[in-house]
């Protein structure tokens, strides 16, 4: 009987174990329990990564002897890419043989693997065989092909166009009149108008971003090695030939293993995107011809029309970027048991990302970790950002565990064993679970006082991994008005985050896409694909609401939802064109809150997880609901010691779990309601605190 017992523990044991394994892929729900059992070494696949480049290491011996340093450093999985200075050209036959032999030494030290995408970046051209293989599928864009000066009603008669260009605009620069010219017949024709004119010719053709490729001999940026036409599924297609079928054919045995899954570094598009077929989604999806109106694009000052119809363009071209390139690789993913994760260009400025990648919420729908950029000197003391909470809320509006930050690439300073805990911490705070170190023979990773800190950043993330996220407000990205080229509306977006933010008043970034799609409404909530709810929503300045957004507002509302305004309601609502837009009106239900800086009632009636006794601005928080327990992570990003009073949601046995030292211990509340527990406080500068609320 007694080794029947022990059998059935010890297969009760093997299968929660399996089950814990995969827990990493989906958002969890776990006991407080579970939670101590892995505390003090959380399981591998959480673990931080490290960018390592196969460049003149690339040698059985080199790459033994770099594991082994890596490992003594703390770090437990490696990012890998193709660097110049290899022995091998990226994705050749020597290259491949050399990943196997990297997969076969991380499998002996129970290290784990992502594969950088591209040999370098950004993702899209296949170390240069895109350009050499399959030039028909390379990346097209549309520029200005001419702009010809016409003096006081000089004329044009059946001037002949080549076959590429696609529209034409005549401009005159003093009055800022234009008016659109038919180039449909291949033939130009202007009847000479009084003034000085400019007509601008539009043209599709092949054009790529600026690449830096491993097997580039120049070992430059350039063009020689173009991307590929992400809005077209076969070019991404073929680029994953070249190289995820080629890992595949490698090293695939240890997809799901070894090798977590595959990280993409930077798509996008440098100036107006252009395929073949874009003409004529866009007739389908928009009703009508966008021909005409392209070369006014190209104009220093559009009208509100030519504005409207560059929004509809942005609108279609940001969708097919999403369904044939990002929904491409991660459908091969998933079906390969493999992750992707990756980030864009541009996060920390929102106009410029919405001029060359369109939409980060659409980038990002079908990405499992997603991910930002933290490079040069964009968070530091100095400057304190919040844009990595832009993963974070894609991540949670759909329903995905975990967020990643590329961090330290090209840092300015070159940040020490503190500095880097500081910039990990600011992160987290803003809910980053996952980081990418940059790179291996960076001074700081090497330092042996980063050991206890992978230590720690491997236990905190592991920590802010599980449970659900509970931020009750939604903030919307207003990425359409960004289309519009309101640059307030940008400026408006990151005041306000920064303003609740400094009141302990957590939020999600949301969209259209997340409003109209994905969001449930359920008893004045709504729902997200994590489960998680949102009982207010606050709008930045926008021009333009589409239709179906205020139509899911209203419902919202309805039921019991707030809704606020900041600076006024807008005049226009779009349907499923911009370029037919109407004027609105502002319902009963929108509460406008006519000043791009609140007063302080604004944020008291705002739905709060947590309160400080006193205002402390830089003390920043995240909140993981567990099954029976509470996580509250505390940072104080500020370099003063602080001393005050905290009040969670969350009533039980409260302890603080020490990522440092992987211990756990109980302490005593001030008091408790039925609801909510307080407790003292003390946050010495730039240090963390994790309190757990045990029910």
């Amino acid at each position: 009987m007694r080794l029947k017992y022990s059998f059935l523990t010890l297969l009760c044991c093997c299968t929660i174990f399996i089950a814990n394994a995969q827990d990493w892929l989906k958002v969890t729900h776990p006991t407080a329990v579970q939670m101590r059992q892995s505390f003090k070494s959380p399981p591998l696949p959480y673990a931080q990564t490290m960018d390592y480049g196969l460049g003149k290491n690339f040698t059985p011996e080199g790459i033994a002897h770099d594991l082994d340093e890596i490992y003594k450093q703390g770090i437990r999985a490696i990012s890998i890419e193709g660097v110049p200075g290899s022995p091998y050209p990226y994705l050749s036959d020597g290259y491949m043989q050399g990943v196997r032999m990297v997969v076969a030494e991380l499998k002996k030290r129970n290290m784990h693997l992502w594969i950088i995408d591209e040999g370098q970046y950004p993702s899209g051209f296949s170390g240069g065989l895109i350009s050499e293989k399959a030039p028909e599928l390379r990346m097209q864009g549309l520029v200005l092909a001419k702009r010809m000066a016409l003096q006081d009603n000089e004329k044009i008669d059946g001037h002949k166009l080549a076959s590429n260009i696609v529209s034409a605009v005549a401009y005159n620069p003093a009055t800022q009149q234009s008016k659109i010219i038919d180039v449909s017949t291949g033939t130009l024709n202007w009847p000479g108008m009084p003034g000085i004119w400019h007509i601008f010719l539009a043209e599709h053709r092949f054009k790529t971003a600026v690449t830096r490729s491993a097997n580039n001999p120049k070992r430059i940026k350039d063009t020689s090695h173009s991307l590929i036409d992400y809005l077209n599924p076969e070019a991404t297609r073929k680029w994953m030939e070249f190289t995820h079928e080629r890992y595949k054919q490698y090293v695939g045995d240890e997809f799901g293993k070894t090798i977590l899954g595959f990280r993409g570094d930077e798509p996008e598009f440098g100036f107006t995107p252009w395929s073949p077929k874009l003409p004529d989604v866009f007739k389908e999806k928009k009703g009508y011809d966008i021909r005409p109106y392209l070369a006014t694009f190209m104009l220093p000052v559009l009208t509100a029309q030519q504005k409207l119809a560059k929004a509809d363009f942005w609108d279609v071209w940001s969708d097919m970027f999403r369904d044939n390139y990002f929904k491409v690789i991660a459908d091969w993913c998933t079906a390969s048991h493999l992750e992707y994760t990756m980030h864009i260009n541009h996060e920390d400025k929102l106009m410029d990302l919405a001029r060359s990648e369109g939409d980060f919420f659409k980038t990002m729908r079908y990405v499992h970790i997603p991910g930002v950029d933290a490079i040069w000197h964009q968070i530091w003391y100095d400057n304190v950002t919040d844009f990595s909470k832009l993963a974070s809320s894609a991540a949670h509006m759909y329903g995905r565990p975990r967020a990643l930050s590329e961090t330290f690439a090209a840092y300015t300073p070159k940040p020490t064993v503190t500095d880097v805990r500081w910039v990990l911490n600011e992160q987290m705070a803003r809910g980053i679970n996952l980081f990418e170190f940059m790179h291996w023979g960076s001074e700081y990773i090497k330092d042996t006082a980063f050991i206890p800190v992978s230590a720690y950043v491997n236990r905190a993330t592991w920590l802010m991994a599980n449970g659900t996220p509970t931020a009750k407000i939604a903030l919307y990205c207003p990425t359409e008005t960004m289309w519009l080229g309101n640059k307030q509306a940008d400026s408006s977006l990151l005041t306000i985050g920064r303003q609740l933010l400094q009141h302990q008043l957590d939020f999600d970034y949301v969209d259209r896409q997340g409003i109209t799609s994905v969001f449930k409404i359920s008893k004045g909530s709504f729902i997200n694909n994590s489960g998680q709810a949102y009982t207010a929503v606050i709008i930045p300045t926008v021009d333009v609401l589409n239709k179906d957004v205020l139509d899911k507002l209203t419902a919202f509302a309805q039921q019991g939802g707030k809704v606020y305004f900041i600076d006024q309601f807008p005049k226009t609502q779009a349907s499923h064109t911009f370029i037919h837009a109407s004027a609105t009106h502002q319902p009963a239900w929108a509460k406008v809150i006519g000043n791009q800086m609140p007063p302080e009632s604004f944020f008291e009636q705002l739905p709060h997880d947590i309160s400080l006794s006193r205002s402390i601005p830089e003390v920043k928080y995240q909140h993981r609901h567990w099954q029976n327990a509470d996580l509250y992570f505390l940072f104080n990003e500020g370099v003063v010691d602080q001393k005050f009073a905290v009040t969670v949601d969350g009533y039980g046995k409260a302890s603080v779990w020490d990522a440092d030292a992987g211990i756990i211990k109980s302490i005593s509340s001030s008091s408790k309601t039925t609801v909510t527990t307080t407790l003292p406080v003390e946050l010495k500068g730039h240090h963390s605190l994790f309190l757990v609320i045990e029910h």
